[in-house]
Formats: C-alpha cells, sequence, structure tokens
C-alpha cells in the first residue's frame, strides 16, 4: 500500500512538473520563433517581397502574412482571446517589408502575450477550432508547426533571390 501510494504520488509530481514545463517550453518556443522569423524578414531586400518563384504562388511578403495571419487565428481559437488583428496581413494593400515585418511581428506579440497569460490548466481546456474538436494546448502546438512551415517554404524564396537563409535555430 505504501509503495502504490509513493507510485501515485510520484505520477501526479510528475504530470504537474510536465505541465508547468509545457506552458513555459511553449512561451520559449514561440519568443524562439519570432525571433528567427524576424531575421527571415530581415534577410529578403525589399524588393524580393513582391517575388513569386511562380505566377501562381503566394508572394514574399504574402507568404510571410500568411504566417502572421495563421499566428492570430490559431492563437484566438486557442486562447479565446479577440485577435487584434483587423482583416488579414497576407490580403494588406501595403506588402512593404516595413509593413509585412509589423503584422508579422504583432502575431508574435499576440501570441506570446496570450500564452503568458495562461494557466497550466488551460493547456488542457476542450476547444472548437476550424470545426475540430480539440485541447487548447495542441492548436497551439498546430500553430507553431503551421508558422514553422511556411518559415521553411519562405527559405526558397530568399535562395532564389541571392540571399543566403538565417542560420536553424533548433534551441
Amino acid at each position: 500500500m505504501k509503495l502504490l501510494s509513493i507510485t501515485c504520488m510520484l505520477i501526479f509530481a510528475a504530470s504537474t512538473a510536465f505541465a508547468q514545463t509545457s506552458l513555459s517550453k511553449q512561451i520559449a518556443d514561440w519568443e524562439r520563433a519570432k525571433v528567427f522569423t524576424k531575421e527571415y524578414l530581415d534577410a529578403m531586400p525589399e524588393d524580393g517581397y513582391a517575388f513569386k518563384p511562380t505566377p501562381e504562388i503566394r508572394s514574399f511578403a504574402q507568404q510571410m502574412g500568411h504566417l502572421a495571419d495563421a499566428n492570430f487565428a490559431f492563437v484566438s481559437g486557442a486562447t479565446g482571446k479577440k485577435s487584434p488583428m483587423e482583416g488579414s496581413v497576407e490580403k494588406m494593400t501595403d506588402q512593404s517589408k516595413a509593413a509585412i515585418t509589423k503584422g508579422v511581428m504583432d502575431s508574435y506579440d499576440f501570441a506570446i502575450s496570450s500564452l503568458k497569460s495562461m494557466t497550466d490548466a488551460d493547456l488542457g481546456k476542450d476547444i472548437k477550432l476550424f470545426g475540430m474538436d480539440m485541447k487548447s494546448g495542441v492548436a497551439l502546438e498546430k500553430g507553431f508547426e503551421h508558422q514553422t512551415h511556411h518559415r521553411g517554404q519562405a527559405t526558397v524564396y530568399i535562395r532564389l533571390k541571392g540571399v543566403t537563409p538565417p542560420k536553424e535555430k533548433l534551441f
């Protein structure tokens, strides 16, 4: 019985510790992603923001604007906080380097401040996002995965403009 009690306490302590580190890890990951994405935005020259590798795909500015729009949508859906973005960064009339950079950085600021206002228990809340049932923490992870995907696509755009993309930031 004593062994069972100790085992249960250890499992509870481990699950509590994991919940605490998962929120702090998500915050750290989004902060790192913000810095990394800013390096991408800075690496692309101003004239590269309108660049499309082929006519039927997004320009670099639209690609990064799409990343920002999704950050706002995923985080808003996961947290219940109203997105501060009215409209779409991807579809803004002003697709300049300055305007896109501001929109993208604003999306990361919203994500990070929203995460910092959460509790560990909030990550386990049931939500509906894009018509699917999931946990809030899962929605945040999917949002993180999405921005990573589009930043990866932007690597090709930067290379096609003859610029070396930023070095990977896994840690």
